[in-house]
């Protein structure tokens, strides 16, 4: 009996990624943390919980968040966080905004392994401006997707958006290509274009 109940313990405490990792999200480790795996399992999650009209991935989702703070000549930093702001999904899966907030030991496990994430990609977590733009963006292509996919006003006030969010990415297989294209040309120390984004900030 002790032992079944080991086994179960054991076949349960990790999942298995795209890439073959054991990866236990209650104890994550950096080393484990693969954009290939971030990539692949984005692009096969569908936003809202798969209530939209059509299928729409939250690796979709993230590359429109990245090419909005593109358009609003964001530093990289914020850019590379736009792309990777739900990455936390693809080894957590998601829970529905109005359940997520009574979830106080998910937000915790969420928390732990976001920074560990943008620590891993960017150097360290967010500062509070950059988490700032990333949920202004993310606000923003929330809106519009509701508009295409539910015919749903989610504000009072249309938010700006300085790109026209494309829904319409292609295949599963595309959106993940261009996920890994997008992360592989974000250079961190380039920080030739101007900023002016607080501007946009509502």
């Amino acid at each position: 009996m002790i032992a079944l109940l080991m086994y179960k313990i054991t076949m349960t405490d990790y999942i298995t990624t795209y890439t073959k990792i054991k990866f236990r999200p209650l104890e994550p480790v950096a080393d484990d943390i693969k954009i290939e795996d971030i990539a692949h399992s984005l692009s096969m999650l569908c936003r809202a919980n798969g209530h939209y009209s059509s299928f729409y991935s939250v690796g979709a989702h993230s590359i429109n968040c990245y090419e909005e703070a593109c358009a609003r000549r964001e530093t990289p930093r914020v850019k590379m966080a736009c792309l990777l702001h739900d990455a936390t999904e693809s080894y957590l899966s998601d829970v529905t905004r109005p359940v997520k907030k009574y979830l106080e030991e998910y937000q915790k496990i969420e928390e732990k392994l976001e920074n560990m994430i943008y620590e891993k990609f960017l150097g360290s977590p967010l500062t509070d401006y950059e988490r700032t733009m990333v949920k202004t963006i993310d606000d923003a292509m929330l809106y519009y997707e509701f508009l295409e996919f539910g015919a749903e006003k989610l504000f009072d006030e249309a938010p700006y958006v300085a790109a026209t969010p494309d829904f319409y990415k292609g295949t599963m297989k595309q959106v993940e290509q261009e996920f890994l294209d997008i992360f592989n040309s974000i250079d961190l120390e380039d920080n030739s274009e101007t900023k002016e984004t607080i501007k946009w900030i509502r």
